[in-house]
């Protein structure tokens, strides 16, 4: 389908045409969060079944993010991001037409799957742009994740009260087809390639034992932490990941290479993100839910669909101010500084949360305070995976660290509805207790967070590594 030769055009163009396929996919994750009671009505589904929608998504992504960007290391990162966006496209017509929960699923596993934009956007950028350019674009890219997720839940409830759902998905459709045929026009294919078909037995292997793993997860909410099918799951799944590790590691052209695991840049800030996404990403849904509470129960504010998600607008515009100051920063003081900064100001962000929620002012100040955490914390993920590994792995390298922020996301987030369900009034509303345990549990999660950051070496150190991987390679061969 890349067969045309792309033009050349400049690297500001190419980086807004992968932003705007970025943003594409990342409000799709999260604007159906406000419109799953409006679906589950319309539909006729059970309150099990329509998390689906999100699960669906979430294990799509997970599997598929890592997967697409090993096969764009292997086959040309422009080709597969070409197809990925069909993917997503296709997904997302799909999803605007269906009229059952069973192929509305359907359509957000084919959405997921596209997640894999993140790290082929990641290597373009690495292996087109100019140096002095690389670690300002790689951070703005990055931050997109959390601003699409923000934007996505405050458009998804002015969508959902004034048109129907399905415009959730009709809306960035033509933005969607328009990046695609953007990004296989304009965007130049990169001549960086790892030699060799990945393989499939060990893309099978991780896609079931992380499947697993996060079907357990996502269900621990409903049959508890301690119940037997969710322990046998959780356990079935890290089993079949043992095997997909011995699998990749005598593999002669394995789908993740087990030894960039083991670079001390790698697995640091790939520690770094899970512990992030354990404590921040529950904040797309526990800040408006808990503004939705009516006043009566002694803390909600009584907010509207739609105004509830207007309390994440502080931190998606903080998001957007450090996703643009990323460059700058970066050059100035390091992607190391920057995350241990993000890691640290989103567990003050949390903190304050935890210490006073009485009023909207305390959860507009949070939220500002958590999107400059988070998107100085995003960005400096994506510049310090790009710097540990050598070209021809940036696509796998930041397909993992996706996946791990994603699976740091999905226990933080179970955990949180795991102590707002076990807190309930006499009414059968929520607590503040719960609440109140969700706002600690993100602090001391990013807390650790913080000190993981403080692991992950410096920028000559990466370099230093990268070097004397390279000699211990070439000696071996």
């Amino acid at each position: 389908m890349s067969d045309a030769p792309a033009e050349r055009l400049h690297p500001r163009i190419t980086l807004a045409i992968l932003a705007i396929s970025g943003l594409a996919y990342a409000v799709l994750s999260s604007s159906v969060v406000p419109a799953l009671p409006t679906i589950q009505h319309d539909l006729g589904a059970s309150e099990t079944g329509i998390t689906w929608v999100l699960t669906g998504y979430l294990l799509s992504a997970s599997v598929g993010t890592a997967i697409l960007g090993r096969l764009g290391d292997a086959y040309g990162k422009e080709r597969v991001l070409v197809w990925t966006l069909v993917l997503l496209g296709a997904g997302t017509l799909l999803a605007a037409v269906s009229h059952t929960l069973a192929l509305l699923i359907i359509a957000r596993v084919v959405q997921g799957v596209a997640g894999g934009i993140f790290p082929l956007s990641f290597g373009i950028v690495r292996d087109e742009f100019p140096a002095d350019q690389v670690a300002g674009s790689i951070g703005l890219l990055s931050a997109i994740l959390g601003i699409g997720a923000g934007v996505g839940i405050v458009a998804g409830g002015l969508i959902v009260e004034h048109l129907s759902w399905q415009w959730l998905f009709w809306l960035p459709l033509p933005v969607i087809v328009v990046a695609a045929f953007c990004t296989w026009r304009f965007v130049p294919e990169s001549p960086v390639r790892i030699p060799g078909r990945p393989s499939w037995l060990a893309a099978v292997l991780m896609s079931i034992g992380i499947s697993t793993v996060l079907i357990g997860v996502s269900q621990s909410a409903v049959w508890g932490w301690g119940s037997p099918r969710t322990l046998a799951l959780i356990v079935a799944g890290l089993l079949v990941c043992c095997v997909w590790v011995a699998v990749e590691v005598r593999s002669a052209s394995p789908l993740i290479d087990m030894t960039m695991m083991r670079i001390r840049g790698v697995w640091t800030t790939n520690l770094a993100a899970f512990l992030l996404g354990a404590g921040m990403y529950s904040s797309f849904i526990i800040f408006p839910q808990f503004a939705q509470l009516p006043a009566s129960t002694g803390f909600g504010f009584g907010a509207s669909v739609v105004v509830s998600g207007l309390y994440l607008l502080p931190s998606t515009l903080g998001m957007v101010a450090a996703g643009f100051a990323a460059g700058a920063i970066a050059a100035r003081f390091g992607s190391k500084a920057a995350l241990v900064a993000g890691s640290a100001i989103t567990a003050l962000s949390f903190g304050l949360l935890s210490a006073a929620h009485g009023h909207p002012y305390d959860m507009l100040a949070s939220a500002a305070l958590l999107g400059i955490g988070v998107g100085l914390a995003f960005a400096a993920l994506g510049n310090l995976i790009v710097q540990a590994v050598p070209p021809e792995q940036t696509g796998a390298a930041g397909g993992m660290n996706t996946v791990m922020r994603t699976i740091g996301g999905a226990i933080g987030g179970q955990l949180a509805a795991t102590f707002i369900a076990g807190h309930t009034a006499s009414d059968g509303l929520p607590a503040v207790t719960g609440f109140e345990e969700t706002f600690v549990m993100a602090t001391l999660f990013l807390v650790v967070c913080t000190f993981a950051a403080l692991l992950v070496p410096d920028r000559a150190a990466m370099r230093a590594g990268r070097e004397a991987e390279a000699v211990l390679l070439e000696s071996a061969s």
